[in-house]
């Protein structure tokens, strides 16, 4: 990737990126509050810059969230935590390095909540390097068969069980064809192998769920595929690429090797019981 000299840090590009990040979690609730009924129960609360994600039937941190708190807005807290306790969910509150306060981790504290991780966010600048490793072909899915082959990869990625497969797949299916998104499928041999995800959110290329297979870990397709990410970014004209993973992990990692740097670490607040 090329350097990163026009990306200094700033707080309006830690705004941006986690804009982007958020509009995507976004952008896969209302896709699953769609599904009849709702039985998922998704809800969503917005207060300025403030975002706060409700999946009140499915037990996942990244959807029961409250992202986007800055300075002077420790006053949003307790309601919102009021909020999720009316629906009997228990949420995590994420807080950007570069706008966090004392006041915050105070009012969190004082309501039960400790820092009890951290996530890093890594930004980049597009780029056309996009080859994949030699044993590996990756498309962009535009057909139906493809996207079919995309789940297959998707659900041993995350290693779903077999009994939760097929609703699983049922959610995922609809991302096929969403304005602003474009998924990609690695194969090796043929063999649906890992998946990989691009948001587009106001000149922001967000690089989103890349999944392998573990019978496929370890050829570099994790790699392959954010390097083909940056290359379509690269051609829609996007400002800058951004993506986020847990701290050292080997997708933290794989993203430094391929021209990607760590802008910010998000303090992940959640309760000290319960």
């Amino acid at each position: 990737m090329a350097p990163l000299a026009g990306l200094s840090p700033s707080h309006e590009l830690i705004h941006r990126v986690v804009q982007a990040a958020t509009s995507y979690t976004v952008a896969r609730l209302r896709i699953l509050e769609r599904l009849p009924g709702n039985p998922i129960g998704v809800a969503i609360r917005t207060e300025g810059n403030v975002v706060a994600l409700m999946a009140q039937h499915l037990q996942s941190p990244g959807f029961n969230s409250v992202a986007g708190l800055r300075p002077g807005q420790a006053s949003h807290i307790e309601p919102l935590l009021e909020w999720y306790r009316a629906h009997n969910v228990s949420p995590r509150f994420e807080i950007a390095a570069g706008d966090d306060e004392p006041a915050l981790g105070r009012e969190l504290a004082r309501l039960g909540f400790f820092q009890s991780g951290t996530h890093a966010a890594l930004i980049g600048e597009p780029a056309l390097d996009g080859t994949p490793p030699g044993d590996a072909v990756i498309e962009l899915v535009t057909t139906a068969d493809q996207m079919e082959a995309f789940l297959t990869a998707y659900v041993a990625g995350w290693g779903i069980p077999a009994a939760w497969s097929e609703q699983f797949k049922n959610n995922v299916r609809p991302w096929f064809g969403q304005p602003g998104w474009s998924l990609y499928l690695a194969r090796v041999d043929g063999q649906p192998a890992a998946t990989a995800t691009l948001f587009n959110h106001e000149g922001v290329g967000y690089l989103a769920d890349s999944a392998t297979d573990p019978a496929f870990r370890g050829r570099g397709l994790h790699s392959a595929l954010l390097r083909r990410r940056a290359q379509d970014a690269c051609t829609a004209g996007v400002d800058f690429i951004c993506s986020g993973a847990d701290f050292l992990s080997t997708s933290h990692r794989n993203m430094e090797r391929v021209g990607m740097r760590l802008l910010f670490l998000r303090a992940i607040w959640t309760p000290l019981t319960g």
